[in-house]
């Protein structure tokens, strides 16, 4: 819940930047100078650009929380079976010791979307966030029944 509430106030805060650039922008195509023109075309598209990443960025995360709540109701969610420090962080040991297990499950199912999935947290728990990302946008593939670019 927390994680939700984060990402709301997040977005809202973006949302209010965006409006604000993007009257700066206006402002600056009014004053009818080529310069300023130009220049408020330029601030117009940053803007846009954010509003782009915030909506795919949501939708991303909107179809990854339906596949935790589906994985989640089948029963198959991943156990927390992560050793931590004292400080309460991932011991780095324990995290590649689940994620060779992860892998190795992807690997003899690989169309399965529950694997990826797995596969997913594997990576985020192991700090590799980039490769998280992509592992759960292939999950996301399968699970939409969408061709998965290798």
């Amino acid at each position: 819940m927390r994680a939700k509430i984060t990402y709301a106030v997040t977005a809202a805060v973006l949302v209010v930047y965006f409006v604000l650039v993007g009257s700066r922008g206006v402002l600056l195509i009014q004053h009818g100078t080529v310069l300023t023109v130009t220049f408020g075309v330029a601030v117009l598209i940053l803007p846009v650009i954010g509003v782009w990443f915030l909506w795919q960025n949501t939708r991303f995360v909107q179809r990854a929380n339906r596949l935790a709540a589906e994985l989640e109701a089948e029963g198959g969610l991943p156990v927390d079976e992560l050793k931590r420090t004292p400080g309460g962080r991932i011991d780095r040991d324990s995290a590649d010791e689940v994620f060779a297990r992860r892998k190795a499950e992807t690997e003899d199912t690989p169309d399965d979307w529950r694997c990826w999935f797995r596969l997913a947290i594997a990576y985020h728990d192991a700090r590799d966030t980039p490769r998280a990302r992509k592992a759960m946008q292939r999950a996301i593939a399968l699970h939409e029944g969408r061709p998965v670019s290798v």
